[in-house]
């Protein structure tokens, strides 16, 4: 069966996002991005329509980019290779390459592609999709990178979730004062 990992930055006051969706207060560190990624070997990718619209207008660009740093060109040529199931009840059109617009039951068919051929799932943000996803014990990891910024309000990582125990799996600080903390379902 499929990895399903859960890929976020997260303030110190547990939001993913500011208010308005906004995540410019991330503290770049491109140390903290390659180790995250050797946490995760992902060839699929399950995203909300708020996050893969975000994610689509950055990363295809940076992709193409010449002048872009060479790790963020790789990660866009990764992100442009995975397949990006994306579930929305607006969305009528994708145009980034390799998505597939879904609806309805986001458990149900989370739980199907775990049990289709393939390396792992990731899901970068999208607090509703985690929390579903979450809620219904389907999350085999958590990797969180705890970024040393309080937002004051936003979007939690965990909204409306049951309470739940993990098991701390690695955890590593770094100079640009991020930490990378990789969780499992204790029960897992």
């Amino acid at each position: 069966m499929r990895r399903l990992v859960v890929l976020s930055r997260m303030s110190m006051d547990g939001f993913y996002a500011s208010p308005d969706g906004n995540v410019d207060w991330f503290v770049r560190d491109p140390e903290v991005d390659e180790a995250s990624h050797e946490l995760t070997d992902p060839d699929t990718t399950v995203f909300g329509r708020h996050t893969y619209q975000m994610f689509e207008r950055v990363w295809p660009a940076v992709a193409a980019d010449p002048d872009a740093p060479k790790q963020a060109r790789a990660m866009g040529d990764e992100l442009n290779r995975m397949t990006k199931v994306v579930f929305s009840r607006t969305l009528t059109d994708l145009s980034w390459e390799n998505s597939v617009l879904a609806s309805g039951d986001v458990a149900g068919q989370v739980r199907e592609l775990k049990q289709a051929d393939g390396r792992d799932i990731v899901v970068f943000g999208s607090g509703s999709i985690v929390g579903e996803l979450a809620g219904n014990g389907l999350v085999d990891d958590f990797v969180v990178v705890l970024t040393p910024v309080v937002l004051g309000g936003g979007k939690p990582l965990f909204a409306e979730q049951p309470r739940s125990s993990l098991r701390l799996r690695s955890a590593r600080e770094f100079d640009s004062g991020n930490v990378l903390l990789h969780y499992q379902p204790a029960d897992g």
